[in-house]
């Protein structure tokens, strides 16, 4: 074979390659931009897309300002943007939790990141359940540092799946697939959702902000508002809505706000509106994209959780969504250490974090005492110098 042959080929195959790229570019976000929900127009969707109604551009944006998406991505999956050290592997000390909670009693165990078992009143309710080994698409993405708090073959028979919205992290098909087929629970999601959850042929309940789903005498969920995004690849954005939840409860309610930045905060307000809360599960984790950030857009940080804490007028609550996926720039004992210097300097009480695995009993519900709103720079400033110093 000739020189010039070869070279021939190696030009035809690089002719077919720049074709096959630039049909991929044009066909491939088409098809990856579905449509997974079609409505009339209202305050937060615009007959294409959801939005904040609060404002989105925060959560358009990367992270770190001044900085292209492209960019921030590269550096964060090549890991040389200075983050801190976390472990590779953290060991943890399960307990098999009850098969059922009956009556007054509650009893919340952390799975991991943003899945929580809550067990009252005789109903077992799971909230973004990811038992996966990693989140993102094909198998691709962060992986656990942590095995799930319940092994799934030790998870107890679930009625009511909470599912806030399609990011990976928080929707994991193959989950929710493996709960479907063994116990059937009710999932309650936000519109567009049920499309997503359906491709695994799972069935959805999906609803409106405000919408409610009745479960049985005295137990309803409510989808409420919170200020986030959504996505499943770049292309089919904000086209199913986020949310956070109420589950009302004899005897005080759960609060699950899903994941969400801190937006105007109206919607922890709103979401008090439904009762007492007397458990509330708030992200705490995932707000730090460069040194001494405190939130990101659609991240709220421990500062802002408390104030959403306390904006609820919660009895208990469980800082989640931390210390399992690698997702952002902090260390990974900051947000439990910082929200307990929050708790301490702002005088919350109730508010923490809990063991992986570790069934928790929940006090019954109790007014909280008055706190003072908790703004951010001020609360910044009051801190510890220690805590204003973590990674």
């Amino acid at each position: 074979m000739t020189v010039k042959r070869v070279l021939r080929g190696i030009g035809t195959a690089l002719l077919f390659l720049i074709v096959f790229l630039c049909l991929a570019i044009a066909i491939v976000p088409r098809f990856l931009d579905a449509r997974y929900y079609r409505g009339p127009v209202s305050g937060h969707f615009d007959g294409v897309r959801f939005f904040n109604p609060d404002g989105a551009e925060d959560t358009v944006a990367p992270p770190v300002r001044g900085m292209s998406r492209p960019n921030f991505l590269l550096r964060y999956i090549l890991g040389n943007d200075g983050r801190p050290k976390w472990p590779d592997r953290v060991t943890i000390h399960p307990v098999a939790p009850p098969a059922r909670v009956e009556g007054e009693a509650m009893v919340a165990t952390w799975v991991g990141h943003a899945t929580v078992l809550v067990q009252t009143h005789g109903v077992n309710i799971l909230t973004d359940p990811v038992w996966s080994r990693t989140v993102g698409p094909l198998d691709i993405g962060p992986a656990r540092v942590a095995a799930p708090g319940i092994a799934f073959e030790r998870l107890p028979k679930i009625d009511i799946v909470l599912a806030s919205h399609d990011h990976y992290d928080h929707m994991d098909l193959t989950t929710l697939k493996r709960l479907w087929d063994r116990d059937h629970p009710t999932i309650v999601t936000s519109l567009g959702n049920d499309s997503v959850i359906g491709q695994a042929g799972v069935r959805a309940t999906a609803l409106d902000w405000g919408g409610v789903a009745p479960i049985k005498p005295g137990v309803a969920v409510v989808v409420t508002r919170n200020h986030h995004w959504g996505s499943r690849w770049a292309s089919d954005r904000n086209r199913a809505l986020w949310s956070s939840f109420v589950v009302k409860l004899p005897g005080g309610n759960l609060f699950f706000a899903g994941d969400t930045g801190a937006g105007d905060l109206q919607w922890a307000n709103e979401a008090a509106r439904y009762g007492p809360v007397r458990l509330a599960l708030i992200p705490i984790g995932a707000f730090r994209f460069m040194p001494g950030q405190m939130a990101a857009g659609s991240h709220i940080g421990p500062i802002d959780a408390a104030e959403v804490y306390r904006r609820l007028g919660a009895s208990s609550g469980i800082g989640v969504h931390w210390g399992t996926f690698r997702l952002s720039y902090e260390g990974y004992d900051t947000p439990p250490r910082l929200l307990a210097a929050v708790s301490k300097a702002a005088g919350l009480q109730g508010f923490g974090t809990v063991p992986l695995g570790v069934p928790t009993p929940i006090a019954a519900y109790r007014p909280p005492a008055p706190v003072p709103p908790i703004v951010r720079e001020a609360m910044v400033a009051r801190l510890p110098a220690a805590a204003r110093a973590l990674p």
